[in-house]
């Protein structure tokens, strides 16, 4: 049996309702993955998993990264360095236990990143400086004397 002999109205080929549908279909979709997304069964947050802002800006005489990260302390984060890249990653963990004569609620998350930043020829490995403060990681890199004296600038003309 055809499954179009199914349907009392005949479909013909731009009929107005399908992109409607189709749209609106995906709309309530993402709209509940947005919500459900670390959500436990029971629908209280779960960190899993965290995205911190990274920036990554350059001058002359150093590569400079920050990184924000809210509710962690130095102790949490870690930069590892290598020939080709900096590597930061840390781990954020969180407990609150109430007790009462009537309830006894334990609420735990957990979420850990990690970024890792290319590097380029020329930074001086063994000079790079990290501190932390007020939940922002800056990591200093400094780039190399002759990285420095080859720098120039280019001017830029309109035509």
């Amino acid at each position: 049996m055809d499954m179009k002999e199914l349907f009392p109205w005949k479909r013909e080929k731009g009929w107005p309702f399908d992109e409607s549908f189709s749209s609106l279909q995906k709309e309530i979709g993402r709209v509940f993955d947005d919500f459900t997304r670390g959500l436990d069964v029971r629908g209280r947050s779960m960190l899993r998993h965290f995205d911190p802002k990274v920036n990554v800006s350059e001058n002359d005489k150093c590569i400079r990264v920050t990184a924000e990260l809210p509710g962690l302390d130095e102790k949490d984060v870690e930069v590892h360095v290598n020939d080709y890249s900096l590597s930061l990653r840390g781990e954020k963990k969180f407990e609150k236990e109430e007790k009462d004569e009537e309830h006894h609620v334990i609420e735990r998350s957990y979420g850990s990143f990690r970024r890792v930043i290319p590097l380029p020829e020329g930074v001086e490995r063994e000079k790079i400086k990290a501190s932390f403060k007020k939940g922002v990681l800056t990591v200093e890199i400094p780039k190399s004397a002759k990285v420095q004296e080859s720098a120039r600038k280019i001017d830029v003309k309109s035509e």
